[in-house]
């Protein structure tokens, strides 16, 4: 199905259940994401659902849309800036078309370590970096452990920055990420996360980058069968509401919203760190091999990307305060 008919069936089904809603003691808030129901993600916004529920005495609840049945990551974003839809799950990759300066978490080997991504996303510069979007409409809640990305190719080894030479590798729509590939040698591609499956098969690209679970969850082990573990980005998911449902929220439903949707974010940790190893120990039962390479090459040949910043005052301050965070 293209992008472009499944948005539309996307917002004709979003009208449909706004128009057959007719419940007045309980606001149901609609949320769509393009996760698998057995991602920790979805399991996180499940719990929230159930605490805004209890928090709120049963006033509100949150109806969840997964697997892209809205549409892509892009197309729930433009349906939050309009009010069609209430709230939504995207990646930061994504968000940075839409809030310009979340790019910053796309540059390559930011972070030192996962406590050091969690120590900027809980601090001053995350909540900072959250607030951007509300200028375009997109109210930032909280963000979900989405881990390290690394590469996983059909036919080729990846062990050095070399072997990407030639390779058509899928990312997301953003510029930073092909800035990212580009550095390594690689050809960016940007596919839809749903097309991809069918994109790995049929040879479109010859490969892609994410973590462990969604490389799991999605099935892509099962045309993939190398996984590089060199963990390039630290890429966030961002939990975002449309400031026009936000708006119409008294100030006690707001803080309802936000206390569930911070009480998912511990929670989503857990289950991401338990997902994250059963993981790698399913694709490597799968055939799939795992590869543990030096780092320090891929680290090496990204440097220009942070070159390029250095005239960029926004940019190369929050690298700055983000490199300085203990």
């Amino acid at each position: 199905m293209k992008v472009g008919y499944r948005w539309f069936l996307g917002l004709v089904l979003l009208i449909v259940i706004s128009g057959c809603d007719t419940t007045k003691e309980t606001r149901v808030i609609k949320l769509a994401h393009g996760l698998d129901v057995n991602h920790s993600v979805h399991k996180a916004m499940l719990k929230m659902s159930e605490d805004l529920e209890k928090l709120s005495g049963g006033k509100m609840t949150i109806k969840i849309y997964p697997n892209q049945q809205l549409g892509s990551e892009r197309e729930s974003l433009e349906l939050l800036q309009i009010g069609s839809l209430d709230m939504t799950k995207v990646s930061v990759g994504v968000l940075e078309n839409f809030a310009p300066d979340m790019k910053v978490f796309g540059i390559p080997f930011l972070f030192r370590d996962k406590q050091h991504s969690f120590s900027v996303l809980d601090g001053p510069i995350g909540k900072k970096l959250l607030e951007e979007g509300e200028k375009f409409w997109l109210k930032g809640l909280c963000y979900y452990d989405a881990g390290s990305r690394s590469f996983y190719t059909k036919d080729k080894q990846v062990t050095t920055p070399d072997d990407l030479k030639g390779l058509k590798i899928r990312v997301m729509e953003s510029a930073t990420a092909m800035d990212m590939v580009r550095s390594l040698g690689g050809a960016p591609t940007p596919i839809s996360w749903g097309e991809l499956y069918t994109s790995l098969q049929q040879g479109v690209v010859d490969g892609a980058e994410n973590n462990p679970p969604s490389f799991y969850l999605s099935r892509h082990y099962e045309v993939c069968k190398y996984y590089t573990i060199n963990e390039h980005t630290m890429l966030p998911d961002a939990l975002l509401v449309s400031t026009h449902l936000w708006g119409r929220l008294s100030e006690q439903e707001q803080q309802w919203l936000q206390e569930a949707a911070d009480n998912s974010v511990a929670y989503q940790r857990e289950l991401w760190a338990i997902s994250e190893r059963e993981a790698l120990e399913e694709v490597e039962k799968a055939g799939v091999e795992v590869i543990y390479p030096d780092k320090a090459p891929f680290e090496e040949a990204v440097q220009g990307l942070y070159d390029q910043y250095k005239d960029d005052k926004v940019m190369s301050s929050l690298i700055e305060q983000i490199q300085q965070t203990n």
